[in-house]
């Protein structure tokens, strides 16, 4: 039997195990308040890989990044009635601006320091960017504006985990502005696209890109779309979202423009963003009983090398092979970018070292003693497939120079194999269903990790979408997208299929499931 890293298995209690990974991994910690994490070095260089190479992606499409302010004045967000309803619950707000002794060695808010206004720490920044907005744009000719930037929000979280429900969360949020209905609707979908092929490409995470329901909408939207990921138990996690927000943000802030005939006319809106919630996909998706597995494009550092000393002369020769091996790796390229690779020198048993690497998920792991110094070799462990049959660790020894010229080949299919394996599950973790009595069966009592449902939807609103949702409550389900390309009626079995809820005939598919 193989003795695993983590003290905890996904089979086991998959939350503990959550839990476990990120703690065994050094990803992050908690703070001293409630909701809110501290944000490790290994967490944080992934956080950073994943920064740069979606802004990278984002720029590509015509944004510029800018920066606005943490705190937004109450008043803004009640132009927007159904955006301020929609966060009201979760706005952390600034009523004083200092501080005074109780008398007793603590420190109470000033009465005489009351704000004349309260401000909002930032839950989301559509109102506060409107108003620039309004500003910005007078003329036909001052549009698209298209920008974007890099912050924290803060949304008062009552349950929280870390990564992917807390108070405080770091994120990217893209704003734009348009003439037209039908530049802005192509904008929402460009980065909805955007946003499925960064979560592929680079996170080999694979998703299901498609509409949020009435009921799952942004506060204020016309239309909210989302990328879904499956997670190894089965939950749904929304990945990234994009909005259309028509001319209801537009007509709160004033943001009108002179059209070519001299006409005014309201700007067309949209915004989307994605978080360190990316993270929390990553690790569910991706990790094993032995940690995390970090996909090579966004692992901080790709290549981990780990001498093999032993406090004895020939030590100093080993050190030397590794730089040079270092050295040489760093000049090699993979997944279009020179090799990350690092040199573990800290004082520590190299056992210990390479299993911090594995729980860590650093994509290759490379072991050098004086056996290879002398061979011209190293030791090789790749993260995606750790052991052998036999339940012995797979650690192969390979000549130096092959390992250099071979290793962008290596972390290309590390990076494939990653992909290949989580989309495998979600595709065979996605059945087809009729009616009710399929969904109840699927979600029924001991029913474990039973993945998601793919149901005929009359795309009922009002009343009769609030009766699904409250079905589906029973169930602890939700609807987490009707996915983007269904042409016509979705047909089964030769006939218009019949919506499972209504019995009206279906206009699409949806997918349901449990979620996060």
């Amino acid at each position: 039997m193989i003795k695993r890293a983590l003290p905890v298995t996904r089979e086991a209690d998959f939350s503990a195990w959550y839990q476990s990974v990120i703690t065994e991994a050094d990803l992050a910690e908690e703070s001293g308040v409630r909701g809110c994490m501290v944000i490790r070095p290994w967490g944080y260089g992934i956080w950073e890989r994943i920064q740069r190479l979606l802004d990278d992606r984002i720029k590509a499409t015509g944004h510029e990044n800018c920066y606005f302010p943490l705190f937004i004045p109450l008043s803004y967000f009640e132009k927007e009635a159904e955006h301020v309803e929609g966060f009201a619950k979760e706005m952390a707000v600034v009523t004083h601006h200092r501080l005074v002794s109780d008398g007793k060695g603590g420190l109470v808010p000033d009465p005489t320091a009351k704000l004349e206004e309260p401000l909002v720490v930032r839950p989301t920044s559509e109102t506060v960017i409107g108003m620039a907005f309004a500003r910005w744009v007078q003329s036909w000719r001052d549009l698209p504006v298209l920008i974007n930037q890099w912050a924290n929000v803060v949304r008062w979280e009552m349950r929280t985990r870390m990564f992917l429900r807390t108070s405080e969360f770091l994120w990217q949020e893209g704003h734009t502005a348009h003439a037209t209905e039908a530049e802005a609707v192509e904008e929402t979908l460009k980065m909805l696209e955007v946003y499925r092929s960064f979560a592929e490409d680079c996170v080999a995470l694979p998703v299901v890109a498609g509409e949020k329901p009435e009921n799952e909408r942004f506060p204020g939207a016309v239309a909210t779309y989302s990328i879904e990921a499956m997670m190894q138990d089965g939950k749904a996690l929304q990945a990234g979202t994009s909005h259309f927000l028509g001319t209801n943000f537009a007509s709160a802030q004033n943001i009108r423009f002179q059209n070519a005939a001299g006409e005014l006319e309201l700007a067309q809106t949209t915004s989307w963003g994605m978080s360190t919630r990316m993270i929390g996909g990553l690790i569910m998706v991706h990790g094993d009983d032995d940690g995390l597995r970090v996909p090579p494009r966004v692992a901080p550092w790709q290549v981990v090398i780990v001498p093999m000393l032993r406090d004895q002369p020939e030590d100093a020769a080993i050190v030397d092979y590794c730089k040079a091996l270092q050295a040489e790796l760093a000049g090699q390229s993979a997944l279009g970018e020179p090799v990350r690779a690092l040199l573990d020198l800290k004082p520590a048993k190299a056992a210990t070292k390479r299993w911090g690497w594995v729980k860590k998920g650093a994509p290759i792991v490379i072991e050098v003693g004086g056996r290879d110094v002398a061979g011209g070799n190293v030791s090789v462990i790749r993260r995606d497939r750790l052991y052998q049959e036999s339940g012995k660790l797979d650690s192969a020894v390979v000549a130096r120079g092959d390992l250099v010229s071979g290793v962008g080949a290596m972390l290309a299919e590390i990076q494939t194999s990653l992909f290949d394996e989580a989309h495998a599950r979600l595709r065979a973790n996605i059945a087809p269903v009729e009616d009710w009595a399929g969904v109840e069966a699927m979600f029924g009592a001991g029913a474990k990790n039973p993945g998601w449902v793919d149901v005929p939807w009359s795309k009922p609103t009002g009343a009769a979408l609030d009766a699904v949702v409250e079905r589906l409550k029973a169930l602890k389900l939700t609807i987490r997208n009707a996915p983007v390309g269904q042409t016509g009626h979705p047909e089964r079995g030769g006939g218009v299929a019949t919506c499972i809820f209504t019995g009206e005939p279906a206009v699409e598919r949806v997918l349901i499931g449990r979620s996060y």
